[in-house]
């Protein structure tokens, strides 16, 4: 593969961002189309259900007789069963494209090397793994789903210069500031799943929606053991489906379901098996400090975002989450806070 090709691969990985939160449990998917140096056809994966990237892109080719003599590059290799749309494969070979470039395999078991084997079974060169490495970091969630058999989980809390993410007393305290409150509202917008503690939903009573983002609000992921919540909170307005793990009750109503957890399981993959089940690709895990160290100490997170703050609180406090230094990926800033990755 020349350099070219790279550039090619490349804007098919851009158009597939293009549909970041609105394509799961589906992955992102982006198609480029090149006749003779040119691209003639896009597209991308837009919208779970709707057409997929190369359909889109085929579409958009305005002189179809030019398709056989095409290279066409797809960000994940063409689907070759019947889901929502029908095979993408097959949509290739009914339109004679007889060159097409890969970046990433199908992990998903219905695909999972099919839509490969019918390209080649009807004399289409396929080449596989163009910049593979770009392509499992746009999809991590959809590739750790079905690599792991669970969401891929991402840790997020707030801490003070001094290292602690609330108050002893129990008493609100907000940390972060309000451009990095709206970068959390664009992270849930982009997950399937928001998940908190007992404490921080009595505490913060919070909505756990995107009200300060455009996109679909997540599922609200609840962990309350012993049922110590009152139900005039937030997450239990019925908004938006939410679901409610203990160790009490299994029942079920509109947009709220409480899940009856075994006392003498693992909990967080117990919880992660459930998700699963429900086909939730992402979870982002907002606190407590309790519920944050639960997937740490379980070894089960994928990364963490934190948001050091310049002030100080200046009294005994909960002391925040601790990773190790090796796990530090980089750090920027969203005005007075300081954000820092961290990457299992």
């Amino acid at each position: 593969m020349t350099t070219t090709d790279q550039i090619f691969m490349r804007r098919a990985l851009e158009l597939a961002a293009l549909g970041r939160g609105t394509t799961s449990p589906n992955p992102m998917v982006g198609c480029v189309i090149v006749h003779e140096g040119k691209i003639i056809g896009e597209g991308w994966h837009q919208q779970y259900g709707g057409p997929h990237a190369e359909v889109n892109a085929i579409n958009s080719v305005e002189d179809k007789s030019l398709l056989p003599a095409s290279r066409l590059f797809v960000t994940l290799e063409p689907c070759s069963h019947y889901g929502k749309t029908p095979p993408c494969a097959d949509f290739l070979i009914n339109h004679g494209i007889k060159d097409v470039v890969i970046c990433n395999t199908d992990p998903n078991p219905m695909v999972k090397g099919n839509g490969i084997r019918k390209l080649l079974e009807a004399d289409c060169q396929v080449h596989v793994g163009l910049l593979e490495e770009e392509g499992l970091e746009l999809n991590k969630y959809f590739f750790t789903y079905h690599t792991h058999k669970r969401p891929y989980i991402t840790l997020k809390w707030a801490e003070t210069a001094d290292g602690f993410i609330g108050r002893q007393n129990n008493s609100p305290l907000w940390i972060s500031n309000k451009l990095s409150k709206k970068v959390v509202h664009k992270w849930r917008a982009e997950k399937q799943a928001i998940m908190v503690g007992t404490r921080t939903a009595l505490v913060d009573n919070p909505h756990l929606n995107t009200r300060e983002w455009t996109g679909k609000n997540p599922l609200r992921v609840i962990l309350d053991k012993n049922l110590r919540l009152p139900e005039h909170l937030q997450i239990f307005n019925q908004s938006q489906p939410t679901v409610i793990y203990n160790y009490i009750k299994q029942e079920a109503e509109v947009n709220r379901e409480w899940v009856k957890l075994k006392e003498d399981e693992p909990l967080v993959e117990n919880i992660l098996a459930d998700l699963y089940q429900r086909n939730i690709q992402s979870v982002l895990v907002e606190g407590g400090a309790a519920l944050l160290n639960s997937f740490i100490k379980a070894n089960l997170w994928d990364e963490a975002f934190v948001f050091k703050s310049s002030f100080y609180l200046n009294e005994p406090g909960i002391a925040a989450p601790n990773l190790p230094l090796a796990n530090l990926k980089f750090t920027n800033h969203i005005a007075t806070d300081k954000l820092l990755l961290y990457k299992n």
